[in-house]
């Protein structure tokens, strides 16, 4: 009575004074009475089943005092007595809990017994505990294979039917659970999931779950047999040939033991081999973790990641090269040296022949039949062999609803070959005879777009080298991008349609003969990867610069599966996509599924979008990338993932990003992306457009760094302000700015890199009054792309070496990381002759956190969350580190400074932002990590990032450093004071609509209505950009001030 009407406190109190253990020595001496007193036991049953959820050792207790074989006896001589009965099974139930026991129970036949009292439906039933011991006895896989051995799996299957036909008022859902719990739990093992297969499992699950559909309160009913069926589905080997990229680059030299060796080493075949271990066991925390990332919250309570080795953390100072090795970098800092008594306009350097962009009398106008409605993009068709001149055609392509592509012929420019191995495109289609000729009218929008020239495009791409030759240009690249005026919210996500997405693909298994499994589009065929057919079907395309798709496969009449295709010289990182679509239907819904992501988790499950391009839309006047598709989702598949691919992990799967959406032009030529597209030539296209914005008073020069494994030019920028005059004093202090050394692009796949780094280029050539006092106050050396060759061949993270450039910092191959290996030699270059940077930034996105946020280095932040020893000298360090993040929280609506870390992980060690920070001794070294998908605090909150928001997260960054100039040396800026009105002004604006500085940690998601699976694997390495360091603390109060030196200069 006392332990009844107190509750668990008076439980806890009398766990803790020993009760447990009087209550089982009662036991076993009330069980050697004969016979034994049935109300005793009876109390004593209920007394433990009270006491025992509270008491952790419960279970040891048990099995140490032989109470577990007192109770199992017990319950096989009282099937029939229901009063006893209960209390037995109670207890039971926690005894299972321990897995030792489980174990010991199941040798002792309770298993079996179970079943026995486990039956079909009637209105008198004790199930429910007897289901939730068996689920709790069958997650030992011991007793999971002794269930299957003995045939249960069909009789949990009937019993389940059973209840479902029978439970028509949903009066015993818990039962109903109960029994799928433990189907789920025999289901973690491969013989459990082949018994599963032959039971007609999966038509029995998808049955009664389409059946419980329409009722809501069911939904827990619905998950657990979704879980089941995804899991049971047999795993099947992507529908390609192998893994490894479609193309393959030659390497200089193979580096013995890296991954590229590996790669080269393994036989035909072995690299994809499907795995079907028994490593894939699902917890309830795959369905029931709503959080964005599940290594997020992993990680709030541990970090193993973090670097606790303090010589790790101090500076390295001895020098892998020497200073005369690094002298030949003396020639890009002239400007050091320079002393300016010819005033000379400082020449645009280019490795290759600055290309002339051809006037329009250029143009032969050919007349053609009236305009379609559908024209597509700029293909680049050459004719005859690349090693004589010859007179390529531009053609802009449209296609039609018939069973034929129609070519209408706009104009054609006369220049001569490009060098890209182009294929004779002449064939595809000839113009039609007859007709009113017509010329196409391409809108003007040069005024929206100042650094974008179609023609001068055209021309950067004849220097551009891929390894697959590209010969096409894609229409988005050719006419450009244009942002939106209108908001683009975050996608509400639809209830149940994750669900939903996953009984589609279900049913495949269960009705093959509805699926048409026709294959469209294949890279592998090199030849004709576009292939032929009847017209019914989609058509597909991505042989162009920055261009992945490597197949797709027509499933039902209007749903697809794609494949991306593997990094080169990798068989892994599918994540960026770019392909075209035509042949569309207006009206039509059409599903695509991208099946072989290997990342847990996705923006694509909190309200990202994909990006679409339509040609008919750019040619009504309108050329932009905009946020589309409907019933988003990302979910694991049933396409098994090789461990040699998953880093040695067995069990692994891949996942499914599902999107649909419906076209609004017949016959339109559309563009799907992962985020908006930024190539190589684009930004070489953009870097000579810069030029015509240079003024006498801008110092602007452009080197090249060095040629990439491809034959690519990594192109270098200086950027500040000439000196006044040629005095002695203005010299002085052109040759002494502080140095700022940025990057970006390290990483394909991560286009809002450049993006804000265009934003950056506009700002620092612009000709505000902030931008002229920013040159005035340093001397910017920028590194705009990284891995142009990754970028050039449409891979996600690598370069052509097969390797994470953004993890070859500490020990760079000159040959095979060439743009990695000179960064580092300028940056050493610069500490030799103590020009250290005052700030180093490398530009990064993000595709599984929303914001812009940054990465620095922290000894004490670090010590702080490993919680190692350290003397107080260890800790002594200046707090400017956080500086230049505090000011972009303040002035940058989209920056974030909550999701800022500034801890050192032993896995970013060789990163840009760590090698920087501890081999140079750049203090404020950085990564900034922008959102692919959106904001959800401050001005932009609920609202997917654009083009126009990245770009003005590159120009707010300019405003932080010439902030930050002020504080660290104002005096340097007494003379524009007008200027710093200005900045004021725009801080004070940006405070009206921001977040408060007062920064309180929150879930980074809300709960979803519906229970997700996520899949949490928590082994796997997150692999995003370069600092993707995964705990997310709450500030230090004291650290958000500006340092000591930095406060005494504030206003």
């Amino acid at each position: 009575e006392l332990l009844t009407v107190g509750g668990g406190r008076r439980v806890g109190v009398f766990v803790s004074k020993g009760g447990t253990g009087l209550l089982l020595q009662k036991l076993i001496t009330a069980s050697k009475e004969s016979p034994p007193s049935e109300e005793l036991m009876l109390q004593l049953h209920s007394l433990l089943a009270k006491v025992g959820p509270k008491d952790r050792k419960f279970g040891v207790k048990a099995r140490l005092n032989g109470a577990l074989n007192v109770t199992v006896n017990l319950l096989k001589q009282n099937l029939q007595n229901t009063k006893l009965l209960l209390p037995c099974l109670q207890v039971l139930r926690v005894y299972s809990t321990n897995s030792v026991n489980a174990i010991s129970l199941g040798k002792n036949g309770v298993v079996e017994l179970m079943f026995k009292i486990v039956g079909p439906y009637s209105k008198k039933n004790t199930s429910l505990v007897a289901l939730d011991t068996l689920g709790a006895l069958l997650k030992s896989k011991t007793n999971a294979r002794r269930a299957v051995d003995r045939a249960h799996v069909p009789a949990l299957l009937a019993v389940y039917q059973d209840w479902h036909r029978n439970d028509t008022r949903q009066r015993h859902m818990l039962i109903r659970k109960g029994l799928l719990a433990c189907l789920r739990n025999i289901t973690n093992i491969k013989l459990g999931r082949k018994a599963f297969i032959e039971a007609d499992g999966m038509r029995i699950l998808y049955n009664t779950s389409t059946e419980c559909l329409p009722v809501r309160t069911l939904d827990p009913l619905v998950n657990t047999s979704s879980l089941i069926m995804r899991k049971c589905f047999p795993k099947n080997r992507l529908p390609l040939p192998t893994i490894k990229s479609a193309f393959r680059y030659q390497l200089p030299h193979v580096p013995a033991g890296g991954p590229v060796a590996q790669l080269y080493n393994q036989p035909p075949g072995v690299d994809d081999v499907v795995d079907e271990s028994d490593d894939n066991e699902e917890t309830e925390a795959d369905t029931e973790n709503d959080t964005e990332n599940e290594e997020d919250d992993k990680d709030h309570r541990t970090n193993d990641d973090i670097e606790t080795d303090l010589n790790k953390l101090r500076p390295k100072e001895s020098q892998s090269r020497l200073f005369e090795e690094l002298r030949v970098y003396d020639r890009f800092f002239v400007e050091l040296s320079e002393d300016f008594q010819v005033r000379i306009l400082m020449g645009f350097a280019l490795n290759h022949t600055q290309a002339t962009i051809p006037s329009y009398q250029q143009y032969l106008l050919l007349p053609v039949q009236s305009i379609m409605s559908a024209m597509s993009k700029e293909i680049i068709c050459m004719s005859g062999p690349t090693n004589h001149p010859k007179v390529p055609k531009y053609l802009m392509r449209a296609t039609r609803a018939c069973k034929r592509f129609v070519h209408c012929i706009s104009f054609i420019y006369l220049f001569h070959s490009v060098n890209t191995g182009g294929s004779d495109c002449g064939s595809e289609g000839p113009e039609e005879e007859g007709g009113e000729g017509a010329v196409l009218e391409v809108p003007d929008t040069a005024l929206l777009l100042p650094l974008h020239d179609p023609d001068l495009y055209v021309e950067m791409v004849k220097g551009t080298r891929s390894v697959p030759h590209y010969s096409e240009v894609a229409y988005p690249d050719y006419f450009g991008h244009v942002a939106p005026t209108f908001r683009e919210p975050l996608l509400e996500r639809v209830y149940g349609v994750q669900r939903s997405k996953i009984f589609q693909d279900i049913e495949r298994l269960i009705h093959p003969n509805d699926i048409l499994d026709k294959v469209i589009y294949d890279l592998d065929i090199p030849s004709c990867p576009v292939i032929d057919d009847d017209g019914e079907s989609l058509k597909f395309n991505s042989q162009f610069e920055s261009g992945n798709l490597r197949k797709a496969v027509q499933v039902r009449k209007h749903e697809y599966d794609l494949v991306l295709n593997s990094d080169i010289n990798s068989n892994h990182y599918h994540q960026w996509f770019y392909f075209e679509v035509s042949g569309m239907r207006v009206g039509t819904t059409y599903r695509f599924n991208i099946i072989n992501c290997e990342k847990s988790n996705s923006q694509f499950n909190y309200g990202m979008q994909v990006l679409m391009y339509s040609v008919q839309e750019a040619i009504s006047g309108r050329p932009r990338w905009v946020r589309t598709g409907t019933d988003i989702c990302y979910y694991k598949n049933h396409f098994s993932r090789s461990s040699i691919a998953a880093g040695g992990q067995k069990g692994k799967s891949y996942y499914t990003m599902t999107f649909s959406t419906n076209f609004s032009h017949k016959d339109d030529v559309c563009y799907f992306a992962y985020h908006y597209p930024y190539t190589y030539s684009t930004l070489k296209m953009h870097l000579s457009k810069l030029e015509a914005l240079r003024t006498p008073q801008i110092y602007l020069r452009q080197d090249v760094l060095c040629e990439t494994l491809g034959g690519n030019s990594c192109p270098l920028l200086t950027i500040t302000a000439m000196p006044e005059s040629t005095s002695n004093d203005h010299i002085c202090q052109f040759r002494n700015r502080p140095l700022i050394f940025l990057s970006a692009r390290v990483h394909p796949g991560e286009t809002n890199a450049s993006w804000v780094m265009k934003g950056t280029l506009e700002f620092l050539m612009g000709t505000s009054p902030l931008a002229s006092s920013l040159r005035e106050a340093y001397i910017f050396k920028i590194v705009p792309m990284l891995n142009p060759d990754g970028v050039v061949n449409g891979n996600h993270r690598c370069s052509l070496s097969g390797e994470d450039l953004n993890r070859q910092w500490q020990s760079p191959n000159p040959e095979l990381h060439p743009t990695i290996y000179h960064t580092k030699g300028l940056l050493q270059y610069l500490a030799h002759i103590q020009r250290t940077p005052l700030v180093f930034c490398d530009y990064h996105g993000h595709s599984r956190k929303k914001n812009v946020f940054m990465y620095g280095c922290s000894v004490k932040e670090t010590v702080w969350q490993s919680n190692i020893n350290a003397t107080s000298c260890d800790l002594q360090e200046d707090l400017g580190y956080r500086t230049l993040p505090k000011i972009l929280s303040q002035i940058a609506p989209a920056f974030n400074m909550a999701s800022c870390s500034f801890v050192v992980e032993r896995s970013k060690a060789s990163t840009a932002r760590v090698v920087v920070w501890r081999e140079i001794g750049v203090q404020r070294s950085y990564t900034m990590e922008s959102t692919l998908c959106g904001c959800d605090q401050g001005k932009y909150k609920g609202l997917q990032i654009g083009t126009r928001e990245l770009e003005e997260m590159g120009a707010q960054f300019c405003v932080a450093l010439l902030r930050l100039r002020r504080l660290t040396s104002p005096l340097g800026l007494r003379n524009h004071q007008h200027l710093l009105d200005v900045e004021s002004d725009l801080m004070e604006t940006r405070c009206k609509v921001a977040s408060p500085t007062t920064y309180v940690m929150e879930e980074d998601e809300p709960s979803f209505l519906e229970e997700v699976d996520y899949s949490a694997e928590s082994n796997e390495e997150d692999a995003d950009a370069d600092d993707h360091s995964t705990d997310v603390f709450d500030n230090p109060v004291h650290l958000d001030q500006l340092s000591d030196s930095e406060t005494n200069h504030r206003d």
